[in-house]
This record gives C-alpha cells, sequence and structure tokens, in this order.
C-alpha cells in the first residue's frame, strides 16, 4: 500500500485537473448506472408487460414502492401516448443517458491528458537532476543504457500505472456498487449467487497476476542490457568496425536480446490469459445465472424485463471488475518500475554541501594537500596513498607518470568530483568540504583529455553555463585557443551545430573549443589534464603559447605527456602506484636520474 500512495503522491501537484476527472468520472458512472432501470420500460413493452390501466400509486417511505410507482407512471404514459411513440420515448432517453455517460467519458480523459504528461515530466525532471547530483563514482559502476531504460521505459511503465489507478480508483468502484445496488434491489438471492461468482473470477485473474511485478522487474533489467549495449555500440562504430568485430558484438547484443525476449514471452502469456479466462468464466457465470433466473421467471417470482435487466447491470459489474483486474497488473508492473527508479533516487549523494557552508569568491593563498588517500567505491586497492604537497597561488604544479598512476583521481579531488577517503585538501586554509560546492568550481577552470562538447551550437558549447557573455568575449577566446578561424569557416559560424560528442569537427578542433571555454571563464584555477594531447604539432604549438599567457599569475595544476608541456612547472611530481614517487623542477629531476629521467628519455608520461 505505501508504494500506492506513492504513486498517488505524484497526482498532488495535479489537483484540480485530477478533481475534475473525478468529478467526471462520478458523473460517468452515475449516467452509466442509470441505462439499466430505463432499459426496463422498453422491454416491457416488447414482453407486453404493461398492464393497460394501473390505479394511482403515491411514493412513499417504502423504498419497495418506488417500482411500483415507477410502473403506475410508464403505465399511464402507454395509455396516453400509445405502444409505438411510447417506444420512441423510452429508446430516445437511452441515447440520451448514452450520449451523457460517454461525453464525461471523454472529458475524464481529457482533463487528465496534461496530467499524464505532466508526471511523466516530472519524474523524468528529478531523476535527471538526481542523476547530475550523484558522485562520478556512482557512474563508474553503473551502464549508462540501464540508467537510461530507467529514465525512459521505467518511467512510461508509472504513467500508465497512475493512469490505472485514477480510473480504477474512482470510476470503477462506482459502476460495481451502483449496478450492485440495483441487482441487490431486484433479487438479493441472485445477487448473492452472482456476486459469489465474480469472487471466484477475482481469485483466479489474481493468482495468474502475483508473479507479474518480479517477472516485470526482470524485464526492465534485461531492457536496460539492451539499451546499455545499443549506447555502446553507437559510441564506438569506429573502434568496432576497426577491429572487424560486427560479428563479435551482434552476438552480445543477440545474447542480451534473446533473454530479453525469453522474460517478455513469460510476462505476456500471463498477463494475456487473464482476459480470455475471466471472459470465459464471465460466460460461465452468466450462463448459470440464466438458467437460476430463468426458474425464477418461470415460477413468476420475477418479471422476464426485470430479469433481463438485472443480466444488464450484472454485465456492468464484470467490465469494471476486468478493469480493475487489469489495473492491479498493471500497477504490478508500475511498482517494479518504481523499484528500479527509486534505486537511483535513493542512491547516497556523498557529495554534497554541509550543512552552513562557507562561502568562497576568490581564491588567495595556496591549495594543499595533508596526507590525502583515496580510493574507488568497491575497489580493494588504494589509487592515492599519503599524498602531500601544495601549489601557491600563481605558480604550476604539473604531474607526470604512467598510465593509472592516479594524476586525473589527484585532479579531481579539488572541484570533488570525489572526496578523499582520508585527509584534508585546504584552500587558503580551509578544508575544501567547507565550501560551497558551486563556489568551489566557480573557482576552476576544467580540460579534460577527452574534448567533450555537447549536440549545441560552438557559441553554446563556449559559453557552457555561463551567463551575460556577449558574442565579442566568446570570439575573443577563441581567438586565444587557435579556433577562431576554422570556427569561421564552418556553415554558420558560432552559430553551426558541432554534432553529438563534436561528430562534425576533428579531435585537435574539439579540444580547441573545451580550452576556449576555459579561457572565457578566466578562473584563478586551471586545472588542464592532457589539454594538448589532441593537437597536431602546429596547433599545440599555438594553443600551448595562449595556456602560458592564461596561466601567467594563475594557479595550475596540469596533467601532460608531453614534455614541452611541462618543462616550465615550478614544480613536477612524479607519480607512480598512487605514490609521489619525486618532485622538483624539471632540471633537478633530470639531475636525480630516477624514475622521471627515465620517462624522459623514453618520453612516456
Amino acid at each position: 500500500m505505501s508504494k500506492l500512495f506513492r504513486l498517488l503522491g505524484y497526482v498532488k501537484k495535479y489537483k484540480y485537473p485530477v478533481a475534475l476527472n473525478i468529478l467526471c468520472n462520478i458523473l460517468l458512472s452515475i449516467f452509466t448506472i442509470a441505462t439499466i432501470p430505463a432499459i426496463i420500460p422498453f422491454l416491457q413493452i416488447l414482453f407486453k408487460q404493461t398492464p393497460k390501466q394501473l390505479q394511482p400509486v403515491q411514493l412513499k417511505d417504502n423504498f419497495g414502492n418506488i417500482a411500483d410507482f415507477i410502473q403506475w407512471k410508464f403505465s399511464t404514459l402507454i395509455n396516453s401516448l400509445g405502444e409505438e411513440k411510447s417506444v420512441l420515448l423510452a429508446c430516445g432517453s437511452l441515447i440520451i443517458l448514452f450520449f451523457l455517460s460517454n461525453m464525461f467519458r471523454y472529458l475524464a480523459l481529457y482533463v487528465i491528458s496534461p496530467v499524464r504528461v505532466g508526471i511523466i515530466g516530472d519524474i523524468r525532471e528529478s531523476l535527471f537532476n538526481k542523476i547530475l547530483r550523484l558522485p562520478l563514482s556512482y557512474f563508474s559502476e553503473e551502464r549508462k543504457g540501464d540508467l537510461m531504460s530507467r529514465i525512459t521505459a521505467d518511467v512510461q511503465e508509472i504513467e500508465w500505472s497512475i493512469l490505472n489507478v485514477l480510473e480504477a480508483v474512482f470510476r470503477e468502484p462506482v459502476l460495481i456498487i451502483g449496478s450492485l445496488a440495483y441487482m441487490l434491489y431486484v433479487s438479493p438471492s441472485l445477487t448473492l449467487f452472482a456476486f459469489g461468482m465474480i469472487l471466484i473470477i477475482g481469485l483466479v485473474v489474481g493468482t495468474i497476476s502475483k508473479t507479474l511485478r518480479k517477472q516485470s522487474g526482470e524485464a526492465q533489467k534485461r531492457l536496460g542490457g539492451v539499451t546499455s549495449i545499443i549506447e555502446e555500440s553507437l559510441g564506438g562504430l569506429r573502434v568496432i568496425k576497426g577491429f572487424n568485430a560486427e560479428s563479435y558484438q551482434q552476438g552480445k547484443f543477440e545474447k542480451e536480446n534473446f533473454a530479453f525476449k525469453k522474460t517478455m514471452i513469460r510476462i505476456l502469456r500471463r498477463r494475456d490469459l487473464a482476459s480470455p479466462l475471466s471472459e470465459w468464466l464471465g460466460v460461465s457465470i452468466v450462463s448459470l445465472l440464466i438458467v437460476y433466473g430463468s426458474t425464477l421467471v418461470f415460477k413468476g417470482t420475477m418479471q422476464a424485463s426485470s430479469f433481463m435487466a438485472f443480466l444488464f447491470a450484472f454485465f456492468r459489474v464484470i467490465d469494471p471488475a476486468k478493469s480493475l483486474s487489469n489495473a492491479w497488473t498493471n500497477i504490478q508492473k508500475g511498482f517494479a518500475a518504481m523499484e528500479r527508479i527509486d534505486f537511483i533516487m535513493n542512491a547516497e549523494e556523498t557529495i554534497k554541501d554541509i550543512p552552513n557552508a562557507k562561502n568562497i569568491n576568490a581564491f588567495k593563498s595556496k591549495i594543499e594537500f595533508k596526507d590525502v588517500w583515496f580510493k574507488y567505491r568497491n575497489s580493494e586497492s588504494e589509487v592515492l596513498q599519503n599524498i602531500n604537497f601544495e601549489i601557491p597561488a600563481g605558480k604550476t604544479v604539473a604531474l607526470v607518470g604512467a598510465s593509472g598512476s592516479g594524476k586525473s583521481t589527484l585532479l579531481d579531488l579539488i572541484p570533488r568530483f570525489h572526496d578523499a577517503a582520508k585527509g584534508k585538501i585546504l584552500i587558503d586554509g580551509v578544508d575544501i568540504q567547507q565550501y560551497k560546492i558551486e563556489d568551489l568550481r566557480n573557482l576552476m577552470g576544467i580540460v579534460t583529455q577527452d574534448a567533450i562538447l555537447f549536440n549545441d551550437t560552438v557559441f553554446n558549447n563556449i559559453v557552457f553555463g555561463q551567463k551575460g557573455i556577449s558574442e565579442q568575449e566568446v570570439i575573443e577566446a577563441a581567438k586565444t585557443a587557435n579556433a577562431h578561424n576554422f570556427i569561421e569557416a564552418m556553415d554558420g559560424g558560432y552559430q553551426a551545430n558541432v554534432g553529438d560528442r563534436g561528430s562534425k569537427l576533428s579531435g585537435g578542433q574539439r579540444q580547441r573549443i573545451t580550452i576556449a571555454r576555459a579561457i572565457l571563464k578566466n578562473p584563478p584555477i586551471l586545472l588542464l589534464d592532457e589539454a594538448t594531447s589532441a593537437l597536431d604539432s602546429e596547433s599545440e604549438k599555438l594553443v600551448q603559447q595562449a595556456l602560458s599567457q592564461l596561466m601567467k599569475d594563475r594557479t595550475s595544476l596540469i596533467i601532460a605527456h608531453r614534455l614541452s608541456t611541462i618543462m616550465q612547472a615550478d614544480e613536477i611530481l612524479v607519480m607512480n602506484g598512487g605514490l609521489i614517487m619525486e618532485r622538483g623542477t624539471h632540471e633537478q629531476l633530470l639531475a636525480l636520474k630516477g624514475e622521471y629521467y627515465s620517462l624522459v628519455q623514453l618520453q612516456s608520461f
């Protein structure tokens, strides 16, 4: 029940259209129920059961006298209009009642449309915002395709669950109660018999749907696997084709897709069994009702027209009962989808502001690492061990070492992409965990070894997140990064779209745009992770000059494989296995003839 109330909790924001939907569903139910007794006059005329003359009847407090009163009124009407006109009147009344019933059915769906769309948008927005808040370490262990499946397919399941809940809770019970009330009025014994049969249908169909929740969760998990392989394949088509690995990738996809198909077949077969089984049971019950009811008609205890209306009322109960059953099946699938969404929504946000976090708007003295240790979640070995060093304001520190030595991880600790397991990182003498994350990251310009661009214009990729930036400022930043000329040559210039992940640009062009992005921000602290790795020799020289000018009087921490990039650093840290093995200037480290000397000889940073 807690999950059901949580599903309904998404509706709170849309209380007015939901209230209108409830009202329309109630009116729909009322007019639908009204069609049941309205059919009796037509049947009475058809079966010629209405007496030609009845004595006047007064409507009293006695509930049982209502039928006599209605019969008297209708007999009077027949005598005054005649049978043919009375049939037309009865049919006209049915047409009006069915029109009103279906009009309110449409209005109920009309007012609920913005709720359905709005709920999907709200859940996806909350889920997307949560994903943006989660630490980078979370995504190192989760597949992107599975996350995409949760934010698309799982959210869709929740939408249908909520819609079915609204219809099931606010329409079907009214129809069932109203129809059962009329059935009880006509014949309590026949109603009890029919109600017992309905319970049997509910139990049978309910038993079938018990396992659907578990199987639906498995299906969504399998779909996440399929989506993940598709996402990986689209991102790595160049590698797949280059290594003739199409058949290998097809095999992976076929295996995952086959498992998904098997799961869906089990779900569909179990789900689809409910409808024909319940229909067969319904026909069986109606047949038994006809046998039982006909005995009452033959004995004279019930009129044939009343019995036909009773059957009509019973059919009015079956459809809502089936709808409730189907709604419960869909709700079970919604619960499974909600569990997968909750897995993300309940994920711990380890990187967040502490209460009363401090503001920082300027960098003044130094960045300091004090006995810093770090390891990734679920990793057995430490990535960084006992890291101690300082970066005075205005100085440049370079990190060198073989791949996997911990350089990029160390860089990621400063903007709090990760938090140290032990030790402290201080900026101006204050632990960075004491600062507001937004303020901390505003101090930094970051260029990574992977040139990350978004499917947007060149202009928006350079401005990216900054406000109040003029076109001239963007052009100046691009000129400094040696990007202006090729941007101007593009069709559309600064308003040209760069494609998915910058696919319309070369690697060097992508990197120069990301450098322009950092230059435009004009931060006091620069974090450069292989910032020139994707540039050709000519572009590297020009961009290196721009970076050197940019780094002047700024605090910079850089990672580079090329000797030309780090020779001018104020201090070089040589890393291996998460440890700082050597430190000093280029000349000092060369004189040691240790690990740095060997790296220089090999040009293998």
